[in-house]
């Protein structure tokens, strides 16, 4: 499905939500096969957020998907997670807000290296989302930023099928885990100061 099919069937489905809350195995049928994209957006783009709390329980969150992409394609998610349930309001905002996001990514990206951003992707997509849900679990000053930027550019990828993006993601993951190494090490040997046990 091209991204502004997509953008366009979200827009519709956000204003023909059922009254009452709305389950994400609803909202995962919106999308038909994109729900993967959509969720890595949804999950990731708060932890860019200084919000104390909010990144440790979205990477949590962002672990088990990285599992669920591990397996083979799904057009629908687990009966567990379909079950769980959002406000309307909130549901409706997601939805009008992922299909903004997607119309936007349509103006600057096309289908191209598909094999890296197709049903096999998941072989590096997967490692990757766990990989970047754990340093945002960390409590490293910053230290979501990159791994919540790395996620969201996978998912924009993977919705728009651009195998260009995905290498993309993949080099901001890439950097993520030597910057949060580097600081890492650099908080260690801070800490190994103050305290006296430098040589």
């Amino acid at each position: 499905m091209k991204l502004q099919e997509l953008a366009g069937r979200l827009r519709d489905a956000a204003g023909e939500l059922p009254p009452g809350p709305v389950s994400l195995g609803t909202l995962a049928e919106a999308h038909g096969g994109a729900w993967q994209a959509s969720l890595l957006l949804l999950m990731s783009a708060p932890c860019l957020l200084p919000i104390p709390g909010v990144g440790t329980v979205l990477s949590l969150g962002l672990a088990l998907l990285g599992l669920l992409l591990w397996r083979p394609p799904q057009t629908e998610l687990p009966a567990r997670i379909a079950r769980l349930a959002l406000p309307r309001e909130g549901a409706a905002r997601s939805l009008s807000l992922l299909a903004r996001c997607y119309e936007l990514t349509h103006r600057v990206s096309r289908p191209r290296l598909a094999a890296l951003a197709g049903p096999a992707a998941r072989w590096w997509l997967a490692p990757l989302t766990l990989a970047m849900a754990g340093l945002i679990f960390l409590p490293i000053p910053f230290g979501n930023l990159l791994p919540a930027l790395t996620l969201m550019l996978a998912g924009l990828a993977l919705a728009a099928r651009d195998g260009l993006l995905m290498l993309g993601a993949l080099g901001l993951g890439a950097g993520a885990l030597a910057s949060s190494a580097a600081l890492v090490l650099l908080g260690w040997q801070a800490g190994a100061t103050l305290l006296g046990f430098s040589a």
